[in-house]
C-alpha cells in the first residue's frame, strides 16, 4: 500500500486523470478550497476582532463597575427633585465596608487643564488617583514609574503622561522622566509615561489623589469611583448594593435611577465574550458546512469518473491489476483534489488577513488588531481534509473494484 502511495507511475497517472478535464477538476476543488478560504479568513477576523476588545477593554478589571452622581428625578424626604449628588470619600468607606464580596474601591477626581511645556499648550484630561488605581486598570508604562504611596501622603507634584501627552508636548525621541510640565500654571514633574491614553475615562495625566484635592479645592468629594468584586462575587450584586448604600447616605428616593449613573463593566465584558464566543462557533460552523459540501462533491465529481473510466479499470484488473491498487488510486486521487484545494484555501485566506493586517496597521482606528489564524489551527483543518478525503473516497473506489473484469470490458 505504502509502496503505491510513493510509486512514480501511480502520481504520474493521478496527475495525468486530474488534467484530462481541467474545468471538471477545477470545479470538484471550488467547494473545498470555498469551505477552507471561510473558515481561514473568518476565523482570522474573529480573532482580530477579539484582540481590538482585549486593547480597548483588557486594561480594566473585568468584574469592575463605575459609579458616579448626577441628579436626582424625584423628590425625596423633603427634597425636590433635580437636586445635584456629590460623592466624596466617606461613601468609599460606606461602600468597602458595606457591601460583600467588594475588593477595591477606588476613587477618581478628574478634570480638563491647560498644560504647558516651553512653547507648546495645550488642553488635557488630569486624574487624581491612588496607585492601586493600578490592580484595577492596568497601567502599560513605557518608562518610569506609576503614582505611589508617598506621592499621595506627600502631596508630591508628580505626574505620569500619556503617550499622546507626550507626542503633542514633546520632540520624538526626547526623554521625558525627570522633565517638568506646568498642570494649572503649576510645575510637576514627570515620573512615568504611559501607552494609556483615553482608554475609557480620559487617562492624559495622572497626578496623586491629595495633589489634585489640593490645587482643585476639591475637598473630600470624588467624580466617580470603580469598584471590583472579588472571584465567585456577582458584580450586578455588588452595583445594586453599593446604589442602595448611596440612596441611603444622600436621601435619595429608592426608586430614583437616575440620581446615580453607573457603567457595569463586567456585564458589558460578558456580554462581548458571549458574541465573540458565538462568532466563533458561527464561523467553524459555515466553514465545515462548506467544507463537508465541497468534499462531498469530491466524491461525486469521482463517482461519474469511475464511471467513465469503467473500461480503463477492467483492463488494469484483466492484465493483473489488485483490487487494492485500484482502490489506492482513486483514495489517493481524492486526497490529492481535497489536499490541493485546502492549502489554495489557507493561502488565499492567509493573503486576506495579511492585506486586513496591512489595512489596519495605516489606519488611526483599526477594527480589527491582527487577525491571524494559529498553526496548529491550520495543521488541524490540513489534517481534518486528509481523513476527509479518504473517507470520501472510499465510496467511488468501492465502486471501482466491485465491477468484474469482464463486465468492465463489456461497457460501452
Amino acid at each position: 500500500m505504502l509502496k503505491n502511495i510513493f510509486d512514480k507511475d501511480t502520481w504520474q497517472e493521478i496527475s495525468e486523470v486530474l488534467r484530462k478535464n481541467k474545468f471538471r477538476t477545477a470545479v470538484t476543488m471550488l467547494g473545498v478550497f470555498w469551505g477552507v478560504f471561510l473558515l481561514v479568513s473568518l476565523l482570522g477576523a474573529a480573532r482580530g476582532l477579539k484582540n481590538k476588545f482585549d486593547q480597548e477593554l483588557g486594561d480594566f478589571a473585568t468584574n469592575s463597575v463605575f459609579i458616579w452622581a448626577q441628579t436626582t428625578s424625584k423628590p425625596f424626604k423633603g427634597f425636590q427633585k433635580g437636586r445635584p449628588i456629590t460623592l466624596n470619600l466617606k461613601d468609599v468607606e460606606i461602600i468597602r465596608n458595606g457591601v460583600e464580596g467588594v475588593e477595591y474601591v477606588v476613587p477618581r477626581n478628574q478634570t480638563t487643564s491647560t498644560v504647558k511645556y516651553k512653547t507648546r499648550k495645550v488642553s488635557f484630561g488630569i486624574s487624581g488617583d491612588y496607585p492601586f488605581l493600578a490592580e484595577v486598570q492596568k497601567q502599560n508604562l513605557v518608562f518610569g514609574r506609576f503614582i505611589d504611596h508617598l506621592d499621595v501622603e506627600e502631596k508630591r507634584k508628580v505626574c505620569v503622561i500619556s503617550v499622546d501627552v507626550y507626542r503633542q508636548l514633546f520632540n520624538e525621541g526626547e526623554y521625558v522622566i525627570g522633565r517638568y510640565i506646568s498642570i494649572n500654571d503649576i510645575n510637576f514633574k514627570i515620573v512615568g509615561l504611559n501607552k494609556n491614553g483615553r482608554n475609557g475615562p480620559s487617562d492624559d495625566i495622572n497626578i496623586p489623589f491629595t495633589t489634585f484635592q489640593e490645587i482643585y479645592n476639591k475637598g473630600e468629594d470624588i467624580s466617580w469611583m470603580m469598584i471590583t468584586a472579588n472571584s465567585g462575587y456577582n458584580i450586578n450584586d455588588v452595583e445594586n448594593q453599593a446604589k442602595t448604600l448611596l440612596k441611603i447616605a444622600h436621601n435619595i428616593n429608592p426608586e430614583d435611577t437616575r440620581a446615580l449613573g453607573s457603567f457595569n463593566f463586567g456585564e458589558l465584558f460578558k456580554k462581548l465574550t458571549g458574541f465573540l464566543s458565538g462568532m466563533q462557533f458561527l464561523t467553524i460552523f459555515v466553514g465545515i458546512s462548506t467544507l463537508i459540501a465541497g468534499v462531498f462533491a469530491i466524491g461525486n465529481i469521482l463517482l461519474i469518473t469511475v464511471k467513465e473510466r469503467t473500461k480503463e479499470i477492467g483492463v488494469r484488473r484483466a492484465l493483473g491489476a489488485k483490487p487494492l491498487e485500484i482502490k489506492m488510486q482513486i483514495i489517493l486521487e481524492s486526497v490529492t483534489l481535497t489536499l490541493f484545494a485546502g492549502v489554495l484555501g489557507i493561502i488565499f485566506g492567509g493573503f486576506i488577513l495579511y492585506l486586513i493586517n496591512a489595512f489596519s496597521e495605516n489606519s488611526p482606528e483599526p477594527i480589527l488588531v491582527n487577525a491571524s489564524v494559529s498553526i496548529p489551527i491550520v495543521l488541524a483543518a490540513l489534517g481534518t481534509l486528509i481523513l476527509m478525503g479518504s473517507l470520501i473516497g472510499l465510496i467511488p473506489a468501492h465502486r471501482a473494484i466491485i465491477i468484474k473484469p469482464i463486465d468492465a470490458l463489456r461497457e460501452e
